[in-house]
C-alpha cells in the first residue's frame, strides 16, 4: 500500500460524490459466434461514492437496472431479461460494493462484490481518473473510466447455443467498462 493524500491527486475533494447519469455509461462486450463482439448498456443505473482525505479509503456502492439492458436489438434484450440470462423479475438490479481500493504498479484497483442474479464474487476494477473540476453550473465533478472481465458463467449466465460450423453462440468472459462523471454533493 502507498502513502498518498489528496495533495497527490491534482482536485480531489473529499465528500460524498453522485453519479451524473447524462454523462455516464455502463456497457459491457462478450463475444458473439466465435468472430465478433456485441456491446451493449444498462440505460438505469446509480452510484455513490465517499471520498475521504485518504483517497484509498473511498467507498463506492453501485447498481443497474437489469430491465434497462440494450443492446441495440429489441428481441435480444428481450431475451437477455428472461430466465435464461439475467432473470430480471427475480432480480431486478446488478448491484457493485467495494471493498477496497489499493495502487498496484502505480494503477488505481478498486477492489469489490458484484451480484448478478443473487450470485455474488469478488472483482477488482481498473481504475483510471480523468480529472477533476468544475461545470458552467457551478457542480464539481470528477471523471473516471473503470473496467474488469468477468466469467459470466460463474454468476449462472450458463446459456448458450452450438452452432453448426463448430463452436458456440456466446463467449463466457463479459468485459465490464464504465464511463463515469460524478459530482460532489454539497
Amino acid at each position: 500500500m502507498s502513502d498518498i493524500d489528496t495533495t497527490t491527486i491534482p482536485g480531489y475533494k473529499a465528500g460524498t460524490w453522485t453519479i451524473d447519469p447524462t454523462h455516464s455509461v455502463v456497457g459491457f462486450s462478450i463475444r458473439h459466434i466465435m468472430i465478433s463482439k456485441v456491446k451493449g448498456t444498462f440505460e438505469k443505473f446509480d452510484a455513490t461514492f465517499v471520498t475521504t482525505e485518504n483517497p484509498l479509503e473511498t467507498s463506492v456502492t453501485a447498481s443497474a437496472v437489469v430491465a434497462s439492458i440494450n443492446t441495440n436489438e429489441a428481441n435480444r434484450d428481450g431475451h437477455l431479461r428472461t430466465g435464461d440470462f439475467f432473470d430480471a423479475e427475480t432480480y431486478p438490479t446488478i448491484d457493485f460494493v467495494s471493498t477496497g481500493v489499493r495502487i498496484e504498479k502505480g494503477d488505481y484497483l478498486v477492489d469489490g462484490n458484484l451480484t448478478i442474479k443473487g450470485v455474488t464474487k469478488p472483482v477488482t476494477f481498473d481504475f483510471e481518473f480523468g480529472g477533476f473540476g468544475g461545470d458552467p453550473y457551478g457542480n464539481y465533478k470528477f471523471g473516471a473510466t473503470a473496467s474488469t472481465q468477468i466469467n459470466r458463467e460463474d454468476f449462472g449466465l450458463t446459456y448458450n447455443a452450438a452452432l453448426e460450423t463448430g463452436g458456440v453462440l456466446l463467449g463466457e468472459k463479459v468485459t465490464i467498462t464504465l464511463e463515469l462523471q460524478g459530482a460532489l454533493q454539497a
